[in-house]
């Protein structure tokens, strides 16, 4: 696991690629250390000059768009003598927050230094560097961010961080999650329902958990297994959103697998699961123990036996893992800071206010994915489904409301409709369209509260070019990461903290964004296997159950921020993640609930839109 001492190293890949050509050879002259960078200085050849470059330093990113640069370089003419100078750079960038790339359009020398020389030959030396400059350079965001200077972060949002009910497991279990009051569905051709803000069956309720049936007289009550099932279960339909259930029907003779508990909750929660008792190792430098049978995040602070538990990018304590547990970020002892970057909990950094990784990570949150779209072309494929006729609720503290029986974000600001679909703004006199894509955005919408369940909107904004297209632009809030202010720093929460009943209507219901990391499917029960990967730094939910799909397809899926419901389809989008010696990046998909998935712009297509 590398992380702060190694992201200087990081930074100096960024600008390998500003030098790259069919004649370099292998950069430095001394071997790669263990992180895999060749280190400083690099040497490249051009027609008989060599160039030396040392390590690069980044001066300013200015609206995350203009990045300016300076280096110390060796210049060499082919049959000459060596000359040191600086030379100063400066380029436009287009970011791919989904590829983690940052693409520097047409870099020029700013200026170019020569101490030793004379005017006339330094002209003629900033001229030979400029050979070496390639019209465009690929970068990693990552690097790019561990090298720009850390600004005062902005202030945090007002989220509200209660704790969720958190579950303790010593064996194999599955947290059987509701979304509020169960919802029934009809089954078709049955006399069968499903609850469709969960996944199971009807008045004895059924659960299938890997190739075994669990049943229960209440969803709340004792799971045990069964191998009788109703008659009319085996006419559920031969189509997608059934098929995997299919399979175990009748179930199989030898189900095989450890019979799982079962935690039930009707809001979100969270499950600490352990393979038998705790066991804790120490973490040197520190007063601090983590817990190592467990990919759930736990220590100890052995001073006060305190317990310590991350989820969604927010701390919480506890005298007892049963709790009751509190809120706990911005009273972390100063141990958690100390974590050496070669302990395989170092991976928890980014999530550790004043860290240099919780800075990076508050820095690359604020960094704009841009679209450019061509209105009529993105505008013709906007439709908007409500269950029923539409109903609006007001934004509490506004004088707007918001849409409550569809997936998608209509918000009415005085007699418009306004529509932010796949990060891209639309308005419309009717609620239901036809749709026109936007040319700006009512100041009013960036007053929504991070209250409301549409505040993730407030995150993107849009503005005309003179081509005719708009350029759209959101950051990370709009996927549900969230800047929370600390008295000793900022970092990344996953989810506002507010929790809000779902709609209902016929059969269907549309959940609101998760109140902590990553929705919880939309419904569903899940294995319990929060995991932490040491290697990569990634903590999350592994998620090998799906409800009526077995654990063969997710089939299913809800994106609370930016998709829409369906069944006997995914739909889901990256909510948040951290990479090992990168910062926290809320825009890839494994932080608290994985959800990797396509772009929240997926929607628009190649052929009429542009990231950058």
């Amino acid at each position: 696991m590398k992380l702060r001492t190694t992201s200087l190293l990081y930074c100096l890949i960024v600008f390998v690629a500003f030098f790259a050509s069919p004649f370099e050879r292998a950069f430095g002259t001394a071997a790669p250390n263990q992180s895999g960078d060749p280190g400083w200085p690099r040497e490249k050849y051009s027609n008989g000059t060599q160039l030396i470059i040392y390590q690069p330093q980044v001066d300013d990113w200015k609206n995350f768009q203009d990045l300016s640069w300076r280096m110390a370089v060796s210049l060499t003419p082919k049959g000459g003598k060596q000359v040191v100078g600086v030379v100063e750079m400066k380029g436009h960038t287009d970011i791919d927050n989904v590829a983690k790339v940052a693409v520097i359009t047409n870099p020029k020398v700013a200026g170019a230094y020569f101490p030793s020389l004379d005017k006339a030959t330094a002209d003629k030396m900033e001229q030979l560097f400029k050979t070496f400059v390639p019209p465009t350079v690929s970068i990693s965001l990552h690097s790019l961010i561990a090298s720009t200077p850390k600004k005062e972060a902005p202030a945090g949002v007002q989220l509200n961080n209660d704790p969720p009910k958190i579950f303790v497991g010593y064996r194999p279990s599955i947290l059987l999650s509701v979304n509020g009051e169960p919802v029934l569905s009809e089954v078709p051709n049955t006399n069968l329902k499903f609850v469709v803000n969960t996944d199971n069956g009807n008045s004895a309720y059924y659960l299938a958990v890997g190739q075994q049936w669990l049943t229960a007289s209440s969803l709340e009550g004792q799971w045990s297994p069964t191998k009788k099932l109703p008659a009319d279960m085996s006419k559920v339909p031969q189509d997608k959103q059934w098929s995997a259930l299919k399979k175990f029907i009748p179930p199989p003779a030898k189900s095989g697998g450890v019979t799982p508990a079962v935690f039930y909750s009707d809001k979100p929660a969270e499950v600490i699961l352990f393979n038998g008792q705790p066991v804790y190792a120490q973490i040197p430098g520190t007063q601090l123990t983590y817990a190592t049978n467990t990919d759930s995040v736990v220590f100890v602070f052995t001073p006060t036996q305190q317990f310590y538990y991350l989820t969604a990018g927010r701390w919480f304590s506890s005298m007892d893992l049963q709790g009751p547990w509190t809120y706990a970020t911005p009273d972390l002892p100063a141990d958690f800071a100390k974590i050496p970057p070669s302990s395989p909990a170092s991976a928890i950094l980014a999530s550790v206010p004043g860290t240099e990784e919780a800075k990076d990570a508050v820095l690359l949150a604020q960094v704009p994915t841009m679209i450019t779209v061509n209105q009529k072309e993105a505008a013709a494929k906007v439709k908007v489904e409500y269950a029923g006729d539409p109903k609006f609720e007001p934004i509490k503290g506004t004088s707007m409301a918001y849409a409550t029986n569809t997936a998608d974000k209509v918000i009415k600001v005085g007699d418009v409709y306004y529509l932010c679909l796949q990060g891209v703004w639309f308005m419309s006199p009717n609620s239901t369209g036809p749709w026109t894509t936007c040319t700006s955005v009512p100041q009013e919408i960036y007053a929504i509260p991070p209250s409301s369940p549409v505040y993730n909107v407030t995150y993107v904004t849009q503005t005309p070019n003179p081509d005719g297209t708009v350029t759209a632009n959101y950051t990370a809030g709009y996927l549900g990461a969230f800047i929370l202010g600390a008295a000793t720093g900022a970092i990344i929460a996953n989810g506002s903290g507010y929790w809000w009943p779902p709609y209902a209507y016929g059969g269907y219901y549309y959940p609101y964004a998760a109140t902590y990391g990553g929705y919880y499917g939309g419904y569903g029960y899940h294995y319990a296997t929060p995991y932490y990967n040491s290697a990569t730094g990634a903590y999350g939910w592994k998620q090998t159950a799906y409800g009526p799909y077995g654990s063969a397809t997710r089939g299913a899926g809800y994106n609370p921020y930016t998709g829409t419901y369906a069944r006997g389809a995914s739909v889901s989008t990256p909510y948040g993640s951290r990479s090992a010696a990168q910062a926290y990046n809320p825009y890839t998909g494994t932080y608290a609930q994985t959800r990797q998935g396509s772009s929240p712009t997926a929607q628009w297509g190649s052929s009429y839109v542009s990231r950058g």
